[in-house]
């Protein structure tokens, strides 16, 4: 018996009716997709659809390694405020991370995943991964697991809380407060690293990939000791499952930077749109030569933990690789579930695609993120 694919809801601008019909064909191609799409240009919402059970546009759904890009534009905000220094140490702001041969590692290195801290030896409990404090406790001790700088690879689980450790012993606050403040109160957005009890009911918990998918999941793992594998706590016993890990409260409550994000595709794209210019009247988040500093190339090569070919800039994720038509500078980040959000400061675009089912095939971002760019992209420049 086939599965009838759910109606799409929600509102496009003139000229962007391409979107909504190409989000409706994706919706229909894969009979209980639960997902969300908003896109802004030049800060003015233009895409805001919906579909799924029980999905709304204010429906909140775990997006977390999206807690990331959050996380570099607080720590971009410090840079600004002349805090923080990107080619300083590491150790001069955070004195214990100056052991098992990191005391020369600066900022700017461990911003742009090339200092080797991927993970710990045995793995992390959950309760370690949902408490930013707990693990850069326990990676201020850790050894690379490569020479610093020799080479980079995507810092999975532990970036939120490297760069959240910086930022709390320059302000005396956490990475979370600060973003609660200068960010997310300030432009309104609904995007949480933290999130309040009083904003449960709007969570739809995360839904496992199918059954068959999770087979050849399994059966394609990478091994616990690689690389990969420690990046991915995959070294842990037992290894993290990432349904249960995003479904657990605590998790959201305390809201991890590295994986514990929770929010709308509304609240990604106010967020990008912020970090590109005027929002509803606000200046933007970030003064042009700063934000240049963080959207310039600083991997080039190969990741050593995803095979990803120059994947990041400044702590965001290198947008134009994945989806051409992009300017150079396209900065965001993806999420596990297969969310991609971005803003692309040569178009003007804020783009945030959220789903509630794992996607198959993702590898940053679900794959049909590269078919509904392309269709935003086109509809931005008055294309058929």
């Amino acid at each position: 018996m086939s599965t009838r694919p759910a109606p799409v809801h929600g509102t496009v601008a003139e000229g962007f009716e391409a979107v909504r019909a190409r989000f409706a064909r994706i919706a229909a191609a894969e009979p209980g997709l639960s997902a969300q799409l908003v896109v802004r240009l030049h800060g003015r919402q233009v895409v805001d659809l919906w579909t799924g059970p029980q999905v709304t546009g204010d429906s909140l759904f775990a997006l977390y390694s999206s807690g990331k890009g959050a996380a570099y534009l607080v720590l971009a905000l410090l840079v600004q405020d002349g805090r923080v220094d990107l080619d300083a140490p590491v150790a001069s702001y955070w004195p214990e991370f100056a052991a098992a041969g990191k005391k020369r590692i600066s900022v700017r290195d461990l911003v742009s995943h090339k200092a080797g801290l991927i993970g710990a030896d045995g793995g992390f409990t959950v309760e370690e991964l949902a408490d930013d404090r707990l693990l850069a406790a326990r990676l201020a001790g850790q050894r690379p697991h490569w020479a610093p700088g020799s080479g980079y690879g995507y810092h999975a689980f532990v970036i939120g809380a490297l760069v959240g450790e910086i930022v709390r012993r320059v302000t005396g606050t956490t990475l979370q407060e600060v973003f609660d403040q200068r960010v997310r109160v300030p432009y309104g957005i609904d995007f949480h690293l933290g999130l309040p009890a009083a904003e449960e009911y709007r969570y739809l918990p995360v839904q496992p990939l199918l059954p068959h998918q999770q087979a050849v999941q399994q059966a394609n793992a990478p091994a616990a000791d690689s690389l990969t594998g420690i990046a991915f706590n995959l070294n842990a016993t037992p290894p993290t499952d990432l349904v249960e890990f995003a479904n657990t409260r605590a998790v959201r409550a305390l809201g991890p930077a590295s994986s514990g994000s929770v929010g709308t595709a509304r609240g990604l794209a106010r967020m990008y749109a912020a970090a590109l210019g005027e929002l509803d009247g606000q200046g933007p988040l970030l003064k042009p030569e700063v934000l240049a500093e963080f959207t310039a190339p600083h991997t080039s090569g190969t990741d050593l933990v995803t095979g990803e070919r120059d994947h990041f800039l400044l702590g965001f994720e290198a947008q134009a690789a994945r989806y051409p038509g992009l300017g150079p500078d396209a900065f965001g980040h993806s999420g596990a579930v297969g969310a991609q959000s971005f803003a692309d400061p040569r178009s003007g675009i804020a783009y945030s695609y959220t789903r509630r089912r794992f996607s198959f095939g993702g590898g940053g971002g679900a794959p049909e993120n590269r078919e509904l760019v392309a269709t935003v992209l086109a509809s931005a420049a008055g294309r058929p």
